[in-house]
């Protein structure tokens, strides 16, 4: 099973992570990829990882099984603090796009 929140430790600091929302169907937008939150312990501003939306999905086909884990979730760590996430800062959470892989 999937977890859907959990803690991961990235270069020595504590992040809790959390599924936000799964991929969805917007009649609007069309799909919608997932967001996860994140929230490293102790500071003020968060950071939003919008994953794009699944190939199967945009081909028509089902929805497959989630694909999260603790190394995407490093990898959207790390590609949010080098895209300039600053965790101490204040403020509302910044939203970072990343690729299926976390970066």
């Amino acid at each position: 099973m999937t977890n859907l929140a959990g803690i991961l430790e990235v270069d020595g600091f504590k992040y809790e992570w959390e599924l936000r929302r799964e991929p969805q169907w917007n009649d609007a937008d069309g799909w919608k990829g997932m967001i996860v939150s994140l929230q490293r312990d102790d500071t003020q501003r968060g950071a939003l990882l919008e994953f794009p939306t699944p190939k199967r999905l945009l081909k028509g086909l089902q929805r497959g099984r989630l694909q999260i884990n603790d190394a995407i979730i490093a990898r959207g760590i790390r590609a949010a603090l080098d895209a300039g996430w600053e965790p101490e800062s204040r403020g509302k959470p910044v939203v970072f796009m990343v690729d299926a892989d976390g970066n």
